[in-house]
């Protein structure tokens, strides 16, 4: 990657290009699982600057265009990760890798989790090389699984 992404806090006023990001990053799971209803798809750019003022985030930036963003809360020593999305053209570029970490050293938490779908395979190969061990598996009860993810931060 030429050009290092700026990392940055996620404002209220980057909602309607996070939804844009979002939804162009979550087509392909939409598509893998055969369904277009699911939050990230289906939100309202005012839910979206809810979430933003409650938890916050973090969003990549390259020459000022949003092209990642990661969202995620602190629980008592418990980072609990949302949503990593990176725009489809950026995909594998480390984006992702480079938001989780982020992302870890900025909550000063013990232990991060996270959560995919058991047919994700890019995320889950993302997640395991960036350190996390699935945890939990919990069925759907359509054959897909919803995969929970744990890595110990210190």
């Amino acid at each position: 990657m030429s050009d290092r992404p700026e990392i940055s806090p996620l404002r209220e006023t980057d909602a309607g290009e996070l939804l844009t990001l979002q939804r162009a990053a979550f087509v392909s799971e939409a598509q893998i699982y055969g369904s277009a209803d699911m939050p990230p798809l289906t939100q309202t750019p005012e839910e979206l600057a809810a979430e933003i003022r409650a938890d916050g985030g973090l969003g990549a930036r390259v020459g000022g265009r949003l092209v990642g963003a990661i969202r995620f809360t602190v629980d008592d020593d418990l980072l609990l990760i949302g949503r990593i999305a990176v725009a489809p053209d950026q995909q594998g570029a480390g984006i992702g890798r480079l938001l989780l970490e982020a992302a870890e050293q900025a909550s000063g938490a013990a232990e991060a989790e996270l959560f995919t779908g058991s047919l994700s395979e890019a995320n889950l190969r993302l997640y395991r090389s960036c350190g996390y061990r699935e945890s939990e598996r919990v069925p759907d009860g359509d054959g897909v699984a919803q995969v929970f993810l744990r890595k110990r931060l210190r």
